[in-house]
């Protein structure tokens, strides 16, 4: 028996946890400031957002290894003004329907947790969304990352380096005032080698801006 939980408004949501990683490419210096809770770069900042779910499951729904893939673009400081927020949205065409539904249910926010409190902050207008090849890679080293979705998005980013940094070791910050995927998350800083869009009115193509990978793990309808 699957437990729910009603929410005002909205059908029954049970009991679902994903866990995963999360990272960006956007228009920001390096490092981003809006990882800081700050105004970005340039005053408006865009960019491409993905979420590998490496393990997760929403009521008896599996949802391991599937991918979602956002554009965002806003302006002035979004962990403090709602001003011109817009999103687009691809959803890994490999889910099934309930795998569909469940993916929508929980980055669109209806299911609680983390991503409900941050499409309230947000307050923006999506554009457009659609089901679409998703695939998102991430080294086992945490020497890149990239996220591709064919002839709309391309994403890629080497983690970021330089002369005092040990051999293998990687750029780290904990507790960022503007963390994307929660409190309490561990950020691992990069370089865009390719950030890349045309889809949904969204359009740019630039490399060496900022990025980061953060590892997200959510628990709903009610947890953190």
């Amino acid at each position: 028996m699957v437990e729910t939980t009603e929410r005002a408004g909205a059908p029954a949501v049970p009991r679902w946890h994903v866990e995963g990683d999360w990272f960006d490419t956007c228009k920001c210096a390096i490092p981003c400031p809006c990882s800081f809770a700050q105004p970005p770069t340039y005053g408006d900042c865009e960019g491409v957002l993905a979420w590998h779910v490496r393990a997760g499951s929403y009521g008896d729904v599996r949802l391991d290894g599937l991918n979602v893939v956002m554009l965002g673009a806003f302006t002035g400081n979004i962990w403090a003004e709602h001003s011109d927020t817009r999103v687009a949205v691809f959803v890994d065409e490999r889910a099934d329907d309930a795998q569909r539904e469940a993916l929508q249910m929980i980055f669109g926010g209806q299911a609680g947790s983390w991503p409900a409190e941050m499409v309230a902050m947000m307050n923006g207008e999506t554009t457009g969304m659609e089901f679409a090849p998703v695939t998102i890679e991430v080294a086992e080293d945490m020497s890149g990352w990239s996220a591709v979705v064919p002839g709309r998005v391309e994403a890629r980013a080497e983690a970021l380096t330089g002369p005092t940094t040990p051999e293998g070791a990687r750029v780290r910050t904990v507790n960022l005032p503007g963390s994307e995927t929660g409190p309490g998350q561990v950020a691992t800083w990069g370089r865009a080698t390719r950030d890349h869009a045309s889809a949904f009115g969204f359009s740019w193509s630039r490399e060496g801006r900022s990025s980061k990978h953060i590892t997200f793990d959510w628990s709903g309808p009610d947890g953190g």
